[in-house]
């Protein structure tokens, strides 16, 4: 069983070398993305296993399935960066993967806490010797109503970490969960987004949830709402965002997503001039932290990462079938 690995970040190198002779197959890693300038390397091997920016529309499915590529897995839990409908009706077999839920859960929290406290700015003023205290003065947690919306795995650990703190929960989700219903109050999405102090997002990227915060939605928030994303950057319109910033509709926003990052995150800028005028307009401002699509990133969701990668290819293969299959 041959494998070609896409998008292989340095850290990933050793877990493929472990679950190459785990799963005793040949894997190959590049560290470029898929794209059609170099779709001639997949010729000789069974599978792919590829990350988000590796995108794979109808016609490089088609070269896919032409080379003779079995199956496609990707080493992220969201896929919309794959044509599911087109894969399945020209049987070109898919997975995604899974990692513990607990990183990204953790990371959000964390995040509430820095918008709470304006850690941005007191950070800054540190850096330059600045300890004057105006303007810092923060709000406690347990005073609020925090929102979730989308319960699913990382959703319902955001709930679970928050409920020690004593704030108020509301969650929406289109399948309401017994286990949030310990913890948290469900309610629908206008009631969330008009009542709460706190929104965080933890909802696939969906044609229904796509730009869920937006103009409209902002406008129905509270006066000085904190808006949290550690899930897909187009479920916010950014020009929403910036018109909320601006008005100080919105008090914080705590990003680690954001629509049109493909060309940005993970890749060192240092020395380039970045042209998304409207990435770096928000990112200066003292009250929103933006953070380079690293929620996930532990040793632990690596490792999973790459092992339930290889292990779904293993088991396509083997058996026509696997846990994480899509």
């Amino acid at each position: 069983m041959k494998i070609l690995a896409f998008e292989v970040y340095d850290d990933e190198k050793p877990y493929f070398d472990k679950y190459e002779a785990e799963y005793q197959c040949e894997i190959t890693c590049v560290p470029d993305a898929l794209t059609k300038d170099n779709l001639s390397l997949v010729h000789g091997y069974d599978a792919l296993s590829i990350l988000g920016r590796s995108f794979l529309t109808a016609d490089i499915e088609d070269y896919l399935k032409q080379a003779g590529i079995k199956c496609c897995t990707t080493r992220t839990i969201g896929y919309n960066h794959i044509d599911i409908n087109h894969a399945h009706e020209i049987g070109l077999a898919l997975a995604n993967s899974s990692y513990p839920p607990t990183g990204v859960a953790e990371y959000t929290v964390m995040f509430i806490l820095m918008s709470l406290r304006h850690y941005k700015q007191a950070m800054y003023r540190a850096n330059v010797n600045d300890y004057s205290l105006s303007g810092l003065q923060g709000r406690e947690l347990n005073e609020l109503t925090v929102g979730i919306i989308g319960t699913g795995n990382i959703g319902i650990s955001v709930i679970q970490n928050l409920s020690g703190f004593g704030c108020k929960i509301l969650a929406y989700d289109m399948y309401e969960n017994d286990t949030v219903k310990k913890y948290a109050e469900y309610t629908d999405l206008d009631t969330l987004i008009s009542s709460c102090d706190v929104i965080s997002l933890h909802t696939p990227l969906l044609e229904s949830t796509y730009h869920i915060i937006n103009d409209e939605t902002v406008t129905k928030m509270k006066d000085g709402v904190i808006l949290v994303n550690c899930a897909r950057g187009e479920l916010m319109d950014v020009d929403a965002l910036i018109h909320g910033i601006e008005s100080q509709k919105i008090g914080a926003l705590a990003l680690d997503v954001i629509e049109g990052e493909d060309d940005l995150y993970h890749k060192d800028k240092r020395t380039d001039i970045i042209s998304n005028q409207k990435i770096a307009y928000l990112r200066q401002f003292p009250n929103v932290i933006m953070t380079q699509h690293m929620a996930f990133y532990t040793n632990i969701a690596v490792s999973n990462m790459v092992r339930n990668s290889i292990k779904a290819i293993h088991d396509l293969i083997e058996t026509g079938t696997c846990s994480t299959k899509i």
